[in-house]
């Protein structure tokens, strides 16, 4: 790298010497930089809003689309497309007036149908949305997206005008206008949909009103980010986005040493390489409100018995899988994660070896050669395969039960987790939007994200009593009750370990701070001239 830089020193000197005062300043402006690169790792599953359940679709997203509300720097809802609203005396009906002024890339103003459109496909049972659950709170969405009611007119969504959207819930929900924050709730064009069908994410057909414009997708290669000129909010103040698809972390790293690119996150970082990049002061760490979890599909044998999942989660030593991953965890058995309502460090079942085997002994296998075959299916990014060797040895060593271990790229490992989720299985959980429903909601026997295939009824009923309690005390104690049978009773999890996310950014780069939602928006992103050279 110094003999690199030494050379091309000597061809400043050189070019400057020979050539005049214009050749000058051509030269200087090699050194102006308009284009963040990162690395997304994977190719995203899908752009398409509704459809689109994972952290890398969501970044690009986030960045090409825009919600009702955003937050704020207090992770408080705040007004975005709607400029205002009024909620009534009893909580339940919200009228949204829409800003005005905000036009999609192809002119169109947004509208308060378009809103509409897009809560009511994403409930639509045909579409087959992963999400649909998060809109349950609103009168007749349920009833519509699990068939029992046929006409959508039923569900209490409605563009009164243009400008006004009215919506109406079956009962008081706190977090509501922090929910409208995500993506499966941004407004969507019927008209272009409809057109294009499947193919209508692709660039040359979709229309979006954030701050940035998908203006290349190449499919597992690069993406490209070009700033929207039409944009009605805060101007982006770098011009694109150039977002590489390499999963390799080494290459990443080796990338991001020579200049090639401006940001990594903890996925592209290799483990090993974590205590010599901890000295630099380009390394950067937070804490997330994600949780990574050991899922067991309660439908297939063995973990259909809850002693042997019990006896699986007693077997893990977290503090180990902590240390493995040079911090980016924090050990937790509880499945609310730190610094949000509802974590308790004394929820759940703690490392214990003994207990595990009699808890295996119980379920009828004290001998362990009559224990079924298992295969345990993570997903080929970051961290995870250290992980999942880990806890192939710990049950090997603690429980006397042989693991096989099968790895799957990410846009496949997501699909076999929605049409057939094996027995047990490696994922996380990031919260969509800062309250402990986000992540108890999820295990609700109604959750399309549930993939272990369990349902409790007295579960769902303590989250949806707490969703309803205004007092944090109350709600505490009821997700107290809830999350015992969840990850001591039941147990169609094991929580592992809170992320922390490990990132390195260069020094000229100003606007990519961490926070605990792992929020990445690129219109906040600057960079210091001065320390381009």
């Amino acid at each position: 790298m110094l003999n690199r830089l030494v050379i091309f020193s000597a061809l400043l000197v050189f070019l400057f010497g020979c050539k005049g005062k214009e050749e000058q300043n051509v030269s200087s402006a090699l050194f102006e930089k308009d284009t963040l690169r990162i690395n997304i790792g994977s190719e995203p599953p899908t752009l398409d809003w509704s459809l689109a359940t994972d952290s890398t679709s969501y970044t690009i997203i986030l960045n090409i689309m825009d919600g009702l509300t955003r937050f704020g720097k207090d992770m408080k809802p705040e007004p975005n497309l709607a400029e205002r609203w009024e909620i009534s005396e009893d909580g339940k009906a919200i009228i949204f007036h829409l800003r005005k002024g905000v036009f999609w890339t192809d002119g169109r103003p947004l509208k308060a149908r378009d809103f509409e459109y897009s809560w009511k496909r994403l409930l639509n049972p045909k579409t087959g949305a992963s999400y649909a659950y998060s809109l349950y709170d609103i009168e007749g969405a349920e009833e519509y997206n699990t068939g029992k009611e046929n006409d959508p007119k039923k569900v209490g969504i409605r563009a009164i005008d243009d400008y006004t959207l009215s919506v109406k819930l079956k009962r008081p929900a706190s977090y509501f206008l922090s929910l409208l924050t995500f993506m499966s709730t941004f407004p969507m064009r019927q008209d272009v949909v409809e057109k294009y069908g499947a193919k209508w994410t692709e660039p040359q057909n979709i229309v979006t009103l954030g701050a940035f414009k998908l203006s290349t997708w190449r499919h597992h290669e690069k993406i490209l980010l070009s700033k929207n000129p039409n944009y009605w909010g805060e101007k982006p103040k770098i011009n694109k986005v150039e977002m590489i698809m390499n999963e390799n972390p080494a290459s990443s790293l080796a990338l991001y040493e020579d200049g090639e690119l401006d940001f990594l996150d903890g996925r592209n970082i290799p483990t090993l390489e974590v205590p010599r990049l901890r000295l630099s002061p380009e390394f950067k760490t937070a804490p997330q409100f994600r949780c990574n979890y050991i899922g067991f599909n309660v439908k297939k044998p063995p973990f259909d018995n809850p002693l042997v999942r019990r006896a699986f989660s007693a077997a893990i030593d977290r503090s180990r899988l902590a240390e493995l991953i040079q911090g980016a965890g924090i050990p937790t058995t509880s499945w609310i994660p730190q610094g949000m309502l509802g974590y308790n460090p004394e929820i759940g079942i703690k490392f214990n070896p003994e207990q595990a085997r009699a808890w295996i002994a119980e379920a009828g296998y004290k001998d362990r050669d009559r224990f079924p075959r298992v295969v345990f299916l993570y997903p080929d990014v970051g961290n995870i395969r250290i992980i999942a060797e880990a806890l192939q040895s710990m049950w090997k060593a603690y429980l006397g039960v042989e693991v096989e271990l099968e790895n799957q790229e990410w846009k496949i490992y997501l699909s076999t987790l929605d049409t057939d989720p094996p027995p047990v299985f490696h994922a996380g959980w990031g919260a969509d939007f800062p309250d402990p429903h986000n992540f108890m909601s999820m295990f609700e026997c109604k959750s399309g994200n549930n993939r272990t295939r369990w349902c409790n009824h007295r579960y769902d009923e303590l989250v949806e009593k707490a969703a309803q309690e205004e007092d944090p005390q109350k709600r505490v104690a009821i997700y107290g009750e809830a999350q015992r049978i969840l990850t001591e009773t039941d147990v169609p999890i094991a929580p592992t370990l809170i992320s922390i996310q490990q990132s390195m950014v260069k020094p000229y780069v100003v606007g990519l701070d961490p926070n605990p939602l792992d929020l990445i928006l690129f219109n906040k992103v600057s960079f210091i001239k001065g320390l381009l050279r």
